[in-house]
């Protein structure tokens, strides 16, 4: 195919299920604080930073606390998602997502991978996906979190490839937001009753067929 298109990934919830050891992760520190942490309370956090997603757990439990306190949960939280992480690899990889990485390889399409987490390296490396991913931008690259465009623009132009020429996956209405202000085309991955903003909604990758993506490809 001539056509050029940025395909950009989000990680967590799109590549791979790592939404659930966040989710653990946060659990243990909001129980430590005497704060109900609940899966729909888990929603808020989805694509966001994660020192803002310590402050939405302290909203929750109303809650205020010194910034030495909070440096503190952080680095025991990174330090519990990432024992969860030790013994991960391919098996974690989400179902059809594989098979559109390959495609988009095989096709020549840039490929990139636009998430808000800090771990995203060291994740795709485990699954051994790494080599799929032209541009990796990823919380360490950004200073501002979604909704804010920056991660999904910086990518598209590491691609050398206009916003509008984009096309993103996501799960958190964070990111569908995000894509929508950049002028991506926002593809969400997840439930359409939270991801209603995105321009296309699918259940997960399964659900994406070929002649899909190559539309997407050759669209003007």
């Amino acid at each position: 195919m001539t056509h050029k298109k940025a395909f950009i990934f989000d990680l967590d919830g799109v590549i791979v299920d790592t939404a659930k050891y966040h989710f653990l992760a946060w659990k243990k520190i909001a129980t430590e604080l005497g704060i109900d942490f609940t899966h729909e309370h888990n929603e808020l956090l989805k694509g966001v930073s994660r020192v803002r997603s310590l402050d939405i757990i302290l909203e929750l439990g109303n809650k205020e606390a010194s910034q030495e306190d909070k440096n503190k949960w952080l680095t025991q939280k990174n330090e519990d998602y990432l024992s969860q992480l030790v013994d991960m690899d391919s098996s974690e990889i989400l179902p059809g997502v594989f098979k559109v990485l390959q495609f988009l390889k095989e096709n020549n399409q840039p490929i990139a991978l636009g998430s808000a987490s800090k771990n995203a390296r060291p994740i795709l490396e485990k699954t051994g996906i790494i080599s799929y991913f032209d541009v990796i931008v990823d919380g360490n690259d950004v200073t501002n979190a979604k909704p804010d465009p920056e991660v999904f623009l910086n990518a598209a132009q590491l691609l050398n490839v206009k916003p509008e020429d984009a096309i993103v996956f996501e799960d958190s209405v964070a990111g569908i937001q995000a894509a929508n202000i950049a002028k991506m085309i926002s593809i969400g991955i997840g439930d359409e009753t939270i991801l209603h903003e995105a321009q296309y909604i699918f259940k997960d990758f399964t659900a994406i067929s070929q002649s899909f993506i190559e539309d997407l490809i050759k669209k003007p």
